[in-house]
């Protein structure tokens, strides 16, 4: 199979600097705020601390076969700004550009390094493989393409985090498996204390 589950120690560090709190309890007070008065009802927040956790661990494992990052669907970028605090090469993609904006700000108020896209993480070419696979409550292929912004190509990325709706769970595995790089990892929440982690280990077999 070109994707293989990896796992993290049972056990990984649950200390969180006291900075990192900060950030994620701002970045959190920012959403709330954006909830009571925004208008995309699709956005909802990872489990932050958790993803700094697994992040933390994964970025000590010597697992992945380089340190750049990208959040697909970053919405305020807090997963990305954490990768950054981690030293991670952040970026982050997101269709809708009034959070592209919050993010940008957000990263400047924290001195954090993410370079954000405003456009669709889906590559070019991928929009007929996410219409194949079904329908979804708020996936969307209408929007620019991120990578030429970022002036990078997906499988440039090492590190790759989403956290899709259920219905989206498996054209977001797919679109990975197709496009990332043999080594890349990907991480994707799933609620609760769910996080998963996988590495593409082989190129897709052409059907």
């Amino acid at each position: 199979m070109p994707l293989t589950d990896i796992f993290l120690p049972d056990e990984p560090d649950r200390h969180v600097p006291n900075e990192v709190r900060r950030f994620v309890r701002e970045g959190d007070r920012r959403i709330a705020q954006f909830q009571i008065t925004g208008r995309l009802p699709a956005f909802v927040p990872s489990d932050y601390l958790g993803g700094y956790r697994v992040l933390k661990a994964l970025s000590v494992s010597g697992l992945t076969r380089g340190n750049r990052f990208v959040e697909w669907g970053s919405g305020f970028g807090v997963v990305a700004g954490l990768a950054a605090s981690l030293d991670f090469d952040a970026h982050g993609i997101e269709a809708e550009g009034e959070l592209v904006d919050a993010a940008r700000q957000l990263m400047e108020d924290f001195d954090l390094e993410v370079e954000f896209a405003h456009g669709s993480f889906v590559p070019r070419g991928g929009e007929k493989r996410v219409h194949k696979a079904g329908t979804y409550s708020w996936f969307t292929t209408e929007a620019d393409y991120a990578y030429d912004e970022l002036g990078l190509d997906p499988d440039d990325f090492d590190v790759v985090f989403a956290y899709p709706w259920p219905d989206e769970e498996d054209v977001t595995a797919e679109l990975f498996e197709h496009y990332a790089g043999v080594g890349a990892v990907l991480v994707t929440y799933h609620g609760g204390n769910d996080f998963r982690l996988r590495r593409k280990v082989g190129k897709k077999r052409r059907k």
